[in-house]
């Protein structure tokens, strides 16, 4: 079986303004990326579908789900609605939104119903830090925690893990899942850093690994191989989600980590192998941070590859 390539033109059309780092071009490198060295041949791509509002509605209030549309930005509108100081809407962004979320939906149908054997979700906006009730991060629907919770309702999964590597904290994946006993969340992120959270709650099932500023790919991957691994050992998770920011690479210059791009394959390659020994191989991968363009493309196509391999 094949990899998945998820995605959707609409997630394009999101933006938040022209200097905003979470960008359209994020998509774009990545596929340029892709095709550049041959893997997109090898994926089966797919168009995310809209996420509904019952899919939404299992891990963010309805009030919230709500009063998102009501801020967004009407179809004449060219303006741009600030949900706080870094989360912003144009009249194209709740549509992508929606998109985002569906892609997970769409992945974990997929890879259950063995179409594919994994799939990896290009979209945008990421999600990690939307919580039940709160957009933040540049996040509007918690787009992992979307496709989990659908993964559990549809297929009475009763055991799955969320393993994070993006360079922040992915409080809003928490704050859904915290008193969940279905789910364990694995994660490593840059810390003191934005949100500034992940410490405190760490638990049997929120096994969060803060990293200092200036870490590097030998300091990840001892935090991967000492906690995450024996965690996910004890867990034995029947599907893997994998909130995949690359934002930790070392020539992104909006976080102080020091990762590369073969320090993501080695990480996925280390997911692959719990994947394949605990859940059947079944992996959805879900695109979050990462805003230096060519390091995302090379990290990307990194992970991608051993996915497809």
């Amino acid at each position: 079986m094949r990899t998945a390539f998820i995605s959707h033109p609409d997630c394009l059309l999101h933006e938040m303004s022209s200097y905003h780092p979470e960008s359209p071009a994020r998509l774009e490198a990545i596929e340029g990326a892709l095709i550049a060295c041959g893997l997109m041949d090898k994926l089966v791509r797919h168009s995310a579908p809209l996420a509904t509002f019952e899919q939404l509605k299992r891990v963010h209030a309805p009030e919230y789900i709500a009063s998102l549309a009501a801020s967004a930005p009407d179809a004449s509108s060219t303006g741009i609605a600030y949900l706080d100081p870094d989360t912003a809407m144009n009249r194209h962004s709740l549509k992508a939104a929606h998109r985002a979320a569906g892609a997970v939906v769409l992945a974990a149908d997929l890879v259950i119903g063995k179409e594919v054997q994994n799939a990896f979700c290009s979209i945008r906006p990421p999600g990690h830090h939307a919580e039940r009730g709160r957009a933040m991060g540049f996040c509007l629907f918690n787009n992992i925690a979307v496709g989990v919770a659908h993964a559990m309702s549809a297929y009475a999964l009763e055991r799955v893990a969320v393993i994070d590597f993006d360079v922040h904290h992915g409080n809003g994946t928490e704050d859904i899942f915290r008193d969940d006993p279905r789910v364990m969340m694995v994660s490593t992120f840059q810390h003191p850093f934005y949100p500034y959270s992940g410490v405190a709650g760490r638990s049997e099932r929120m096994v969060n690994i803060p990293l200092p500023a200036g870490s590097g790919g030998e300091i990840f991957r001892q935090a991967v191989s000492q906690f995450w691994l024996p965690a996910l050992e004890r867990f034995k998770p029947q599907m893997m989600f994998v909130s995949a920011g690359f934002d930790a690479h070392k020539d992104d210059e909006l976080a102080s980590l020091n990762l590369v791009e073969e320090d993501y394959a080695w990480v996925t390659e280390r997911i692959k192998e719990a994947a394949h020994k605990y859940a059947t191989g079944r992996i959805v991968s879900v695109l979050e941070g990462g805003y230096a363009l060519p390091a995302l493309g090379r990290s990307v196509a990194a992970h991608v590859s051993v996915l497809s391999d």
